[in-house]
């Protein structure tokens, strides 16, 4: 039953907030102990303390919220503030996706954080800010995630049809093989790095034991092997932060279908779920960056309304087979030449320009070499920078290669599709009925190629997608298909007088 009144958050949050304020506070907290360590007056520590603690606390006492019980016209209310008083409200209406979120302490109490996400922002008194319940019981998660999703499940204008409900996909130990093909190791480890160097431990650290140890390993070593020894580490370091990463953030991923509710579900320690309305849903993005196809892998992002595009909150699934990926966006989109269908080639005029562009700064570079051992002599070029030019010039030959054929789009009067990339290859799939304007976009160079870039915009996923050097006098007709009014609107532009 919808609640109508003033409710609180589950008094457990009592044992939540306090340990989150110490650890927002923490730099408060320090200082309070560096300035009675000085002074020799530990009261600035406790006060700083209970301080912390005590802002914690209050926050049980100053939040709460209320759900309309109308789903139509209702709204949902957040009040906040300790000072400063908030209340933060939306219209249920516009509700597009409910998402829960159990860090470790969470979970031990039985709580969980509920965030709402609207297609606009949450409208304040103060300002804009993000609509979470910090922290619900488990066990009113799903009745509170019916109750908000009520309004926005209603039937509308579907972009995709309803399959019948069911798991679409879980998690498998194997998927870990494509983590290492992504660079969140290597940022992990640059992150830790400046933290250490910015708090001013790298002094102390210099001291330690098993650091000083490997220091003076390294100094038996040449200059070439301590190099090759320390590429090593970080690489080794990079493999296992980014495999422990994907595995706690996506192990035990469930990806499910009710009707029209999509729910996913993931995490070890830091449990998250989302909850999407189906109905909103735009198509999806096969995102494939070149390891990882390679590998025969592939993610899948949602395009869907009230959702970004970019970011994790659209992510479906990560790197996983791609056949995985494939399936699931076909039982969405319910039709698989959408997923896995020809594409239809730019031609050569855009063929022409990716080995131009691709080859132009290589060539370049072997002109002018040849031209200063033509002038110098052989010996003012170094011998290795030659097999150096004939490598970069052969990948950048197969990148061409690659781009030429990635190349494409397909086009009806339900679907978009478009394909292109090779360091990032990425298939989008669009519906149509989605798309609420079309902008023909053409550069200098492209003018002389005779191809321009046509770019569909949507509400929905990351709003804009460009079809890149498609043929310039192909552009408006392929808009057409997709969206007859633009027939419509070019017929009454060249009707009139």
């Amino acid at each position: 039953m919808t609640q109508t009144g003033w409710q609180r958050l589950s008094p457990r949050m009592l044992l939540v907030h306090p340990v989150h304020e110490v650890l927002r506070e923490l730099p408060l907290l320090i200082g309070g102990i560096v300035l009675g360590s000085t002074t020799g007056n530990q009261s600035w520590t406790a006060a700083v303390l209970a301080w912390t603690i005590g802002v914690g606390v209050a926050r049980w006492f100053t939040t709460s919220y209320r759900i309309d019980a109308d789903p139509e016209s209702g709204q949902v209310q957040l009040r906040t503030g300790l000072l400063q008083r908030k209340v933060l409200s939306l219209p249920r209406n516009r509700i597009r996706s409910v998402q829960s979120d159990a860090r470790l302490l969470h979970r031990m109490l039985g709580l969980a954080i509920l965030r709402v996400s609207t297609g606009q922002e949450a409208r304040g008194e103060h300002g804009s800010a993000a609509f979470e319940l910090n922290a619900v019981r488990v066990d009113e998660v799903p009745r509170l995630r019916e109750i908000l999703l009520a309004a926005s499940t209603q039937p509308a204008d579907a972009a995709v049809p309803a399959p019948e409900g069911g798991v679409l996909a879980r998690w498998q130990p194997s998927w870990l093989r494509y983590s290492p093909l992504s660079v969140s190791g290597l940022l992990t480890i640059g992150g830790a790095a400046g933290v250490v160097y910015q708090s001013g431990f790298i002094g102390p650290l210099q001291h330690w034991r098993p650091v000083e140890s490997a220091l003076t390993a390294a100094q038996r070593l040449s200059v070439a092997g301590a190099i090759g020894v320390v590429v090593a580490v970080v690489l080794v370091a990079s493999i296992v932060l980014a495999v422990l990463r994907s595995l706690l953030t996506w192990g035990n991923l469930v990806l499910s279908r009710q009707g029209d509710v999509l729910h996913l579900r993931h995490g070890l320690l830091r449990l998250r779920e989302r909850t999407y309305d189906m109905s909103r849903l735009r198509g999806g993005t096969l995102r494939q960056p070149l390891l990882v196809r390679v590998f025969g892998g592939a993610r899948l992002d949602a395009v869907m309304t009230g959702v970004h595009g970019a970011g994790e909150a659209s992510v479906l699934l990560p790197p996983c087979p791609a056949a995985t990926a494939e399936a699931v966006l076909t039982g969405l989109v319910g039709d698989p030449d959408v997923v896995t269908g020809p594409l239809r080639g730019h031609g050569r005029r855009a063929a022409t320009r990716r080995w131009t562009r691709a080859l132009g700064l290589p060539l370049l570079l072997g002109v002018a070499l040849a031209a200063v051992v033509a002038v110098r002599g052989t010996s003012v070029v170094p011998l290795w920078v030659w097999p150096t030019l004939i490598a970069v010039t052969a990948w950048c030959a197969l990148l061409a290669a690659d781009r030429v054929s990635a190349l494409g789009h397909r086009v009806d009067g339900r679907w978009l599709v478009m394909r292109a990339g090779s360091v990032e290859r990425r298939r989008d799939c669009i519906a149509t009925a989605g798309i609420i304007s079309w902008t023909v976009r053409q550069s200098p160079f492209q003018r002389r190629a005779g191809v321009a870039t046509l770019v569909a915009a949507t509400a929905a996923g990351i709003k804009r997608y460009p079809l890149i050097d498609v043929p310039e006098d192909r552009a408006w007709a392929i808009a057409a298909q997709a969206s007859p009014w633009v027939a419509d609107s070019i017929w009454a532009i060249a009707a009139k007088p």
